[in-house]
């Protein structure tokens, strides 16, 4: 047994781990080897992170200790995480955040992930969960025109500016997660503060630039008028927020 844990811990250093430790100002991932984790201690000391990757799906730990402004930050998934505490101890300004990732003009945004939190026992000034949705994706910036050409002295006209085309409208917001709680019926629920709400609608894409007319030019004989300016682009429109997720509480 000893070999085999020994080779899991060359694989990864948390595969054999009963409690694991993130330093002040830190930032520490849970391995990704496995969907299924159970830990005797998790502790994260103050400003630390801990990060929770995507493909975890159940979490175990008998004592968590958060300190000041530490955070519990889980990986965006359409997979919800159970994540069950026989104890719990957090200070003031913790937080655990499982909201979705912002859009991109590749990539539309992700909704928070869905949480089930379950503490036995629970010490803290304040239980913050944040699970918004993701930002939408920005709306694409529009085209510019192109200038009109330049009048010579023996055809004498400018060309026109050509007109800008339009910004395109944001994406929209991604959906708040589904949280649910489970905490001891003496704790207070005015010191649970969950934050499902959905995400921003995308900024608009901006309209393009108008295009300038041919410049006037001045000939032996007479003078060319120079071309019209084109129109420049409208810009979009914001991107419709996205629909607020749902809290459940239960006493234990």
């Amino acid at each position: 047994m000893r070999k085999l844990c020994l080779l899991a811990a060359l694989i990864s250093p948390l595969a054999c781990a009963q409690v694991v430790s993130v330093e002040p100002n830190s930032l520490m991932r849970l391995p990704n080897t496995a969907s299924t984790l159970q830990l005797e201690r998790l502790e994260v000391a103050d400003y630390g992170t801990l990060l929770i990757p995507s493909n975890v799906i159940e979490l175990t730990v008998g004592e968590l200790r958060l300190g000041h402004e530490a955070r519990i930050a889980i990986v965006p998934s359409e997979q919800a995480l159970d994540m069950k505490v026989s104890r719990a101890q957090l200070s003031e300004g913790s937080l655990i955040t499982a909201r979705g990732a912002p859009g991109t003009y590749e990539k539309a945004a992700r909704a928070g992930r869905n949480l089930n939190l379950q503490f036995k026992a629970l010490s803290a000034p304040k239980l913050l969960v944040d699970a918004r949705g993701g930002t939408g994706a920005p709306g694409f910036v529009g085209l510019d025109g192109g200038n009109g050409e330049d009048p010579g002295c023996t055809w004498g006209e400018a060309g026109h500016g050509f007109d800008g085309s339009n910004g395109s409208d944001g994406q929209p917001g991604a959906p708040g997660a589904l949280v649910r709680l489970e905490v001891p019926r003496e704790f207070p629920a005015e010191l649970i503060k969950v934050n499902v709400a959905g995400g921003a609608g995308g900024p608009a894409g901006v309209g393009g630039k108008a295009g300038k007319g041919g410049k006037s030019k001045g000939c032996l004989v007479y003078r060319a008028d120079g071309g019209k300016n084109g129109k420049a682009g409208a810009d979009g429109q914001p991107g419709p927020v996205g629909a607020a997720g749902a809290v459940t509480v239960q006493r234990l």
